[in-house]
């Protein structure tokens, strides 16, 4: 089980009081030296991408967006993504460390890996959206094709916020199977990802949208849970990928799901079963969002501990 910790992929985030900060790496380390899973897992240093990976997902022109305003101030998109000096470089270190996962996973160094900055779901072919730069879950699905010949991939997400910059780019493509249980768009940013939104084209009916309503709880999360594993265990995918976003758990400052890291765990165990039966145990996980530091530090560590454990 590989776990990235560096201080190259924790300066992804954002200054002055940002929701997403730049002290989230070092609140997920703490608790898994206070648990003890340090010792369990191979740490790994993260990497930076080069621009030529970045545009495996994104536009040449997007790319070139990103490096012209880094140094400028004000916001990539319409008010939630921040320039700073060393965004592009940390949005790169984001994918590089994603990337660089699934290149351990797929030579056998381990079974399962987990990157806590990561899982920068909102980020579109040609534009930053919700804190997210550059998408690495985009580019790792475009990684696994291009470079490992992985055709079947299966991406779920229990983030308070429906992963829309994964959904729509792969929404034609019927061999990413695509699981989201999110906060009813009705509620809550990007305001997508409604039950009838299944994939078009060749593509229809191997997504699954799952809206959950405000203060829906472990039970609720456990009884909608089933039509995921369900859904996955059917697709028979090749490689699994699970943005475990904390922002899901009860107390979030900018979400209403009221999960409690039980949830996250059972998420980890049950589609590391899946990884075992499907995909050669190849399974690997992002943090996702969270924006309440102790809810992410559990959150995190029960998703490791169920993966390291399975």
């Amino acid at each position: 089980m590989c776990v990235y910790v560096g201080e190259s992929i924790a300066h992804y985030g954002f200054p002055a009081g940002h929701p997403f900060g730049q002290n989230r790496m070092a609140a997920f380390w703490d608790e898994m030296v206070r648990r003890g899973l340090d010792a369990q897992v191979c740490m790994c240093d993260p990497i930076s991408a080069p621009r030529s990976v970045i545009e495996r997902f994104h536009t040449p022109a997007y790319v070139d967006y990103v490096q012209r305003r880094e140094s400028g101030g004000g916001y990539l998109d319409s008010g939630d993504t921040p320039v700073y000096p060393g965004l592009y470089e940390a949005a790169a270190c984001v994918v590089g460390t994603s990337v660089d996962a699934v290149r351990r996973i797929m030579a056998g160094d381990c079974r399962r890996a987990f990157v806590p900055i990561a899982g920068l779901h909102h980020a579109r072919r040609d534009g930053a959206a919700g804190f997210c730069v550059f998408n690495d879950c985009g580019v790792v699905i475009e990684t696994l094709r291009s470079e490992h010949g992985i055709r079947r991939i299966a991406y779920v997400d229990i983030d308070a916020h429906h992963g829309d910059g994964v959904f729509y780019a792969f929404e034609d493509d019927p061999l990413l199977f695509f699981a989201d249980m999110h906060e009813d768009g009705r509620y809550l940013y990007p305001g997508t990802g409604a039950a009838s939104e299944q994939g078009i084209g060749e593509a229809a009916g191997t997504k699954l949208n799952l809206p959950m309503p405000p203060g829906a709880d472990d039970a609720v999360f456990l009884e909608k849970w089933g039509e995921v594993e369900r859904f996955i265990d059917q697709a028979q995918p090749e490689f699994i990928l699970l943005q475990c976003g904390a922002d899901s758990l009860r107390g979030d400052p900018i979400a209403h799901l009221a999960y409690s890291a039980r949830a996250h765990a059972h998420a980890a165990s049950r589609l590391a079963r899946l990884a075992d039966r499907h995909s050669g145990g190849r399974m690997l996980g992002f943090g996702g969002g969270g924006y309440d530091l102790e809810n992410l530090a559990v959150a995190w560590t029960a998703v490791v501990a169920a993966l390291a454990q399975a």
